[in-house]
This record gives C-alpha cells, sequence and structure tokens, in this order.
C-alpha cells in the first residue's frame, strides 16, 4: 500500500502544480489564450488521449474474440463490423491514426503545462524558494 499512497501523492503534486501554473499564467501557453481556456484544453486532450488508450486496448482483446463472442450491443457490433470489414486494413488504419492523434495531443499538452517561471522573479510555483524551484 505504501507504493499506492507515495503514487497518488506524487499525482496529486504534480496535478496541483500544473493546474497552479495553468491558471496564473505561468506555462509556454501561447499568447492570448485566456488561462481558463488552457485549463479546459489540458482536461479535454487528456481525457481524448485515455479514450484513444483505452480503444486501443479493447479494439486489441476483441480482435481475439469470435464473432460470437463479441456481445450483442448494437453499438459494439456495428464498431467490430468497421474495424474488421474486408481484408481487416481497418484496424492497422485505426492505430496509426490513433497513434498520430496521440502524438499531436501530447505536443499540444506539452505546451499548455511546461512551466515558465524564471526564479529570482518572485513569481515562484506555491512561493517555493529559488533554489527548489530550479530544482
Amino acid at each position: 500500500w505504501f507504493r499506492v499512497v507515495l503514487s497518488a501523492v506524487v499525482l496529486g503534486f504534480s496535478l496541483a502544480v500544473t493546474l497552479e501554473g495553468l491558471f496564473t499564467g505561468n506555462t509556454t501557453m501561447w499568447d492570448g489564450v485566456p488561462n481558463a481556456v488552457a485549463v479546459i484544453l489540458f482536461f479535454v486532450l487528456m481525457s481524448v488521449v485515455g479514450l484513444l488508450e483505452g480503444m486501443q486496448i479493447a479494439f486489441f482483446a476483441v480482435a481475439k474474440l469470435k464473432k460470437s463472442e463479441r456481445g450483442n450491443a448494437p453499438f459494439a457490433m456495428k464498431t467490430c463490423e468497421l474495424l474488421f470489414r474486408g481484408d481487416g486494413h481497418n484496424l492497422p488504419g485505426f492505430m496509426i491514426g490513433r497513434q498520430l492523434c496521440v502524438v499531436s495531443c501530447f505536443f499540444i499538452i506539452a505546451r499548455v503545462t511546461s512551466l515558465n517561471v524564471e526564479p529570482g522573479n518572485g513569481n515562484n510555483i506555491f512561493g517555493v524558494s529559488d533554489a527548489a524551484q530550479t530544482f
């Protein structure tokens, strides 16, 4: 349980630093973009990446199942029909497009969340010392 608690603490601290930087405008976000839009963009893009990663796992798991074992939900059946139709090029094509979308999202997320704080100017995150901010 120690690792779980430690991971949760590190994740919470990382999210707090990121949100503090976004709300105070101390990131490398493009000029003219309001801080609130940057926060919304961060959460939307992270959600898109999470959905795409989940879809990859699900599609590879479904690819191993027989057609009769894939369930009977209409949306799931239509998705499987589209993915596995024809010569089987739809799934690899989706995976390539998914990867390009994930990479693009992460480049934008990096731009949105990279801190742009110079120690010594008095605007450090959470008011920490210059040495801690440099670290």
